[in-house]
């Protein structure tokens, strides 16, 4: 989930091979280098995607880090229309990554999900190819439990 500047993983289903990051439940990475961290400034209000990009310093994090406010800007704007987002070694090196939305009962985006890999075992190809069809299925499930809860919990109509 976006909290402020970063985001925040609020769930986490561990790898079973050995990466060098290391991330569990409240672990904070700066949103302008991650996946699920350009879906949700994606689909931010235009107004607070601006004041974002003028107060959050871009700093390099590795050589492919985009650290430009006007690329970024149009990163997301393509992130919003393509509905995913593929970040490559920006975090860290070797580290690539793909993130969808997902949407709460009202259609609103409120956090994302995404799958990481090591860019020497997946590539890009990869991950857009068979990762992303079964991420898109994953949130259209969630999103639909999502619903579902909403509607158990609005009130009845007498």
């Amino acid at each position: 989930m976006l909290d402020g500047p970063d985001i925040v993983y609020v769930a986490r289903v561990p790898t079973k091979r050995i990466m060098t990051i290391t991330i569990s439940v409240g672990t904070r990475f700066p949103a302008y280098c991650t996946s699920m961290g350009r879906v949700l400034l994606a689909h931010l209000p235009e107004a607070e995607i601006e004041r974002y990009l003028s107060e959050v310093p871009l700093e390099p994090r590795t050589e492919q880090t985009v650290v430009e406010p006007g690329e970024l800007r149009a990163i997301l704007a393509e992130v919003r229309a393509s509905g995913y987002c593929l970040v490559d070694q920006e975090m860290e090196d070797g580290l690539r990554s793909v993130a969808v939305p997902l949407r709460n009962a009202s259609g609103e985006v409120t956090a994302a999900m995404n799958v990481s890999a090591h860019s020497q075992r997946v590539t890009t190809d990869a991950m857009l190819e068979q990762f992303l069809p079964l991420m898109r299925e994953t949130a259209s499930r969630i999103e639909e439990d999502l619903a579902a809860q909403g509607r158990r919990r609005s009130p009845q109509r007498r």
